[in-house]
Formats: C-alpha cells, sequence, structure tokens
C-alpha cells in the first residue's frame, strides 16, 4: 500500500526504480517532484484546484501519473513496479550506509526482502562474500541494523511537532486556549519525540476526550478514562490527552513538561520548605497553595521562572536559585541567516525568491552557500558559475536598501583536510561554510585532525553541521565535540548549529560548553528552497536548550555588524 502522503510516495517510487537499477535522472526525477510537493505550502488547496502541474519540478509524466491516483486512488505505474520489486525491500533503506543498489544485490542472490532476513544472512556471514560488499560492510549492516533497534518508536520532532500544534488549536476551538498545551519532550523542544502529551483544563472530560478520538489522524484508541485518553495517529507515535481541573493547571503542566530528573529535584526542593508537590498541586499541611501560573509555583519555591526548554537537570535549578539563568534567545532576535542553498547547486528556487521568502520572514540579510565544485552530485559549482553568481549577488544588493546578500559557499572539507578551491577564490567569498560530505569512517585522531587543517585555513568562518550526524539515520563521524569546540576556540571558527530537524547539529548537550569557550553560534537553516528557511523555528528551539543569549549568536547582529566581525575573524586568522 502507498504512503498517506504524495511525497512520500513519489520518494517510493524513486527508491523502488534507484533498486530496479533504472536510469539516474529518472530516479532523481521521482525524488525531485518528492521535494518540490514537500514544500507547498497547500497542497491539497493545489490538489482541489488541479494545478499539479504547475508546480515546478513537476512534469507532465509524473503528473499524469499523481492525476490517476489521485482521481481513482490507484497508480498503475506503481502497482506494475511493486509486481518486480517487493515493496517490503525499502524497510532496508533505514539501514545507515545501505542503498538502492546494494539492497537489489541482496535481493537477486540471496532473496532477502526485509530486515529480519537481511540479520540472519549477516550473522551466517553469507554477504562477506557477495560483490560489492566484504566483510567490513557485513559488519556495519549489522550495526545499521542495532542501530534501527535502538531508536524504535522514535520521531523527528520537525515530524511530530507541526502535528501536535494542529491538535492543541482543535482544543483552542472548544475551550479556553490559555488551558491547553502540549507537554512532555515535545514542549522542552528534545530533537528526538517518543509521543504527544496533550494537557488541558476543562469540566466536561468526556466532551474533550471524545474530541481526542475524533481526530482524522487516529487509528487507534489505546485507552479510555476519565482524565486519560491514549491513541496511536496514522504517524505510529501514541498520543495521550490528560485532562485536569483549572486549579490543577500550572501543576500538571509542570509535572508533564518535565523532565523526570527536574520534577524530581522540584520536589525535593519543595519538601525541604515542608511542602508536597505533584501533578495535582503545592499542599502545605495538606491544605492546597493556590497558584495560578507555572511562574508562581517556582516563585513559591523560591525559584526564578526556568523557560521549558531548560528543564533537564543540568544546572537550570541552581541557576535559578542564584539569579544566574540566561536570557535565552528568541526567534525575533534573528536579523538573517546563512548555508541558504539555490537552484545553482542542489537547491530549487533562485536569488530573488529567497530574498523575498527572507524578507517575509523579517530577516534583513542572507548568506548564500551552495555546494563547492567537488560535490557534483550536488551540483557543486565551478569557478565560472560562481562568477556569475557574485555579479548577481552585486546587482540584487545594489538594487536593496533593506536586504544584503552576503556571498559564501558550502566548501567540502576534502579529505586531507583542504577546502575546495584555490586561495583566489576563496577569497572572494564573504564567509566560508566548511563541511565534511565524504569519508565519514575516518578514525577521531585523523578526522579531527582533518577539521583542525581546514580551521586553520584562513577562509574559513563557519564549521557547518559539526558532527555530519542525520538524526535516526546515522551518527555523526568519530570526533570529540570538546576538542572540536577547542579548536574552534582557539582559530577563530564558529559553529555551525544546523537548524534542519534533520540534523540540529551541534548538538544542544554542547552548546553550553561553547559558550564557555566564547565560540559563537550560527543558526542556520541549511534551506534548500525558501519553505527550508522556516526551519530557524526549530534551530532557535535547540540553541535555547543550550543555553544561547542572543549575544551568543552571530545572526543577532546586524549586517553590518556581521561584516565586521567576518573581516575581524579572517585577520585574526593571518596573524
Amino acid at each position: 500500500m502507498p504512503p498517506k502522503s504524495l511525497p512520500a510516495f513519489l520518494d517510493q517510487i524513486g527508491d523502488l526504480l534507484d533498486m530496479k537499477g533504472e536510469n539516474p535522472f529518472k530516479v532523481r526525477a521521482y525524488h525531485n517532484a518528492a521535494r518540490a510537493l514537500s514544500e507547498v505550502d497547500d497542497l491539497d488547496e493545489v490538489i482541489r484546484t488541479g494545478r499539479l502541474r504547475e508546480i515546478q519540478g513537476i512534469g507532465d509524466a509524473i503528473a499524469t501519473k499523481l492525476e490517476e491516483y489521485i482521481k481513482t486512488g490507484k497508480m498503475t505505474y506503481y502497482e506494475e513496479l511493486t509486481k518486480e520489486i517487493p515493496l517490503s525491500l525499502l524497510e532496508l533503506l533505514q539501514i545507515p550506509n545501505l542503498g538502492p543498489r546494494k539492497i537489489k544485490v541482496l535481493y537477486d542472490t540471496l532473496g532477502i526482502t526485509n530486515v529480519g532476513e537481511l540479520e540472519y544472512a549477516a550473522r551466517e556471514n553469507r554477504l562477506a562474500s557477495l560483490f560489492g560488499f566484504g566483510a567490513r560492510t557485513q559488519e556495519k549492516i549489522l550495526e545499521g541494523i542495532e542501530f534501527i533497534k535502538k531508536h524504535k518508536g522514535e520521531f523527528l520532532l520537525g515530524d511530530i511537532y507541526p502535528l501536535a500544534m494542529k491538535i492543541k488549536e482543535g482544543f483552542d476551538k472548544i475551550t479556553n486556549p490559555e488551558l491547553v498545551d502540549v507537554c512532555g519532550s515535545i514542549r522542552r523542544r528534545k530533537e528526538i519525540v517518543r509521543d504527544i502529551d496533550i494537557l488541558v483544563a476543562g469540566a466536561d472530560s468526556k466532551k474533550l476526550s471524545k474530541h481526542f478520538r475524533s481526530l482524522p489522524e487516529v487509528e487507534d484508541v489505546i485507552a479510555e478514562g476519565d482524565t486519560k485518553t491514549s491513541v496511536r495517529l496514522n504517524l505510529g507515535i501514541e498520543a495521550d490527552l490528560r485532562v485536569v481541573s483549572k486549579e490543577a493547571y500550572p501543576y500538571a503542566l509542570m509535572y508533564f513538561t518535565g523532565s523526570k530528573e527536574h520534577n524530581v529535584k522540584l520536589r525535593g526542593i519543595a519538601k525541604k520548605k515542608d511542602l508536597k508537590l505533584n501533578e495535582y498541586g503545592l499542599f502545605t499541611n495538606g491544605d492546597s497553595v493556590v497558584l495560578r501560573t507555572e511562574a508562581e509555583v517556582y516563585k513559591h519555591l523560591g525559584l526564578a521562572y526556568i523557560p521549558p526548554e531548560l528543564r533537564e537537570d543540568i544546572g537550570e535549578i541552581e541557576a535559578a536559585q542564584s539569579g544566574k539563568l540566561p536570557d535565552l534567545v528568541r526567534f525575533e532576535d534573528l536579523k538573517g541567516t546563512f548555508h541558504v542553498h539555490t537552484h545553482l547547486s542542489d537547491g530549487v528556487d533562485t536569488l530573488e525568491k529567497i530574498v523575498e521568502a527572507a524578507k517575509k520572514m523579517g530577516l534583513s540579510y542572507v548568506g548564500i552557500s551552495d555546494h563547492s565544485k567537488t560535490a557534483a552530485y550536488a551540483g557543486g559549482l565551478k569557478p565560472d558559475t560562481l562568477r556569475k553568481q557574485w555579479d548577481e549577488i552585486d546587482s540584487l544588493n545594489e538594487k536593496s536598501r533593506d536586504f544584503h546578500l552576503f556571498k559564501g559557499i558550502e566548501s567540502d572539507i576534502l579529505p586531507d583536510g583542504s577546502l575546495d578551491y584555490d586561495e583566489k577564490i576563496l577569497e572572494g567569498f564573504d564567509f566560508v561554510v566548511g563541511s565534511i560530505h565524504s569519508s565519514f569512517t575516518m578514525k577521531r585522531a585523523d578526522m579531527e585532525k582533518r577539521i583542525l587543517k581546514a580551521m586553520k585555513n584562513p577562509f574559513m568562518t563557519i564549521l557547518g553541521h559539526p558532527t555530519g550526524r542525520l538524526l535516526l539515520g546515522r551518527d555523526g563521524y568519530d570526533v570529540d565535540m570538546k576538542n572540536i569546540i577547542e579548536m574552534a576556540a582557539g582559530h577563530h571558527v564558529l559553529l555551525e548549529l544546523n537548524a534542519s530537524p534533520y540534523r540540529l547539529d551541534i548538538d544542544w548537550r554542547y552548546l553550553k560548553m561553547a559558550k564557555q569557550q566564547g565560540v559563537m553560534i550560527a543558526i542556520n537553516p541549511d534551506a534548500h528552497s525558501t519553505a527550508g528557511l522556516s526551519d530557524l523555528f526549530y534551530g532557535i528551539g535547540t540553541a535555547r536548550k543550550g543555553w544561547q543569549e542572543r549575544g551568543d549568536i552571530l545572526n543577532t547582529r546586524t549586517a553590518k555588524e556581521v561584516t565586521k566581525i567576518f573581516e575581524r575573524m579572517r585577520n585574526e586568522k593571518r596573524g
């Protein structure tokens, strides 16, 4: 059965074609079309009005197939394709480092169709002798299977947050919006979540539960009671509704936001004051203390209000006791951003469209960072294309007084630590994001040596996605982030907080360390379309979780201030 969303459907066809060994251009056409659909603001409206063919990236052949599917619920092309390539092979794509071509070899030679069969074959040492595999590949496949098992039941915040907000907005319409919240790890902006916790204050729990159970996204009702209803949604994630009284709401909001460790410490503080704290209230000698908000509860415990993102028991309670909580950065503090790709490499939009979208978001500058020449797979820019882009940027800057485009590049950090252009070209950029896109399996010492050499380059400005991880997809390459942060501090390099919900790299757990070392952070969306600029929202959540303040972030500065910082960094690196 095809996926419920059209972008996922097209991606699935692309993967199946790749396994079949089809022309790479044909495979890419389906994946590009999937991305184009995913970036449409109101796809339902486009479908309803029959405007699929107006979307850039949707050709006639694909549009015809989609129209057949929309009209009939079936796609002849898809049905024929799945007769040749079993759908169950798609689950093998979840395994890191196992691509469509290798999966086809496994299917053709060993008849493997699912993860269970693959694990058995690998443990029986049947993969090592296959063409293109070997003992090390077999070992890595087993490691990948363990990775999947470890993360089973986990979901990306970026996939779940919009759904959680949609559920919340539904409750806002039937009860007091001030007494509805999404709690748990979503409210704390954890990068990976396991469930959705909805808290509502209301007297009519049966009405609220009925609304929750009737959501179109609900596939199964797991449990139903007076105060708690649990369901499984069509994305596979479980969601809980908890209904409490208005009086209990601030206490329940604290409790169900968590984390567990934070809550335990709060209860300990309450106990020392001869108070009892739980999800129902704050009590003294059995009598309830009437407080209206979370902030009032924290104050009653002798603490400053602790923002939800910080509630992980990593020093926030002690900081709240001593008045040393950070004044966390906010989305509205952002004045611009960097690491944005255009249609010249693997993005989809022109400079003009990017400028227009950034202005609508309230930004006043963007740093363009297409891929460098070695990244041929991503349309890396050759020197002549670069110079044309620079001319276009100069022209747009001359026409605009209220918006500035910075000339940048996402330069591959090559295996020997070199950047991907000669000095003459590198000198023409305002900034350089240096990123690793190859040779991920280097030993720690070699990988850190590679990064250090790149950082020493006078033209490198920002280390892009510092560990290279893909959340729920692959672990980062082997580096000690403490060493990377110290290198950045010593060689005048900024660290990127890659705001893509697939990355959120640098991890929030290291941001506090970077702050202590004086390493400035650039919150970048790694956008490949104008829609991707909105991922800055997730970057801000991660930055706040990492104790980042306005002054810790590069792109809270004006364009003129950023220009001075880039110039100073380059001069300092040159000595």
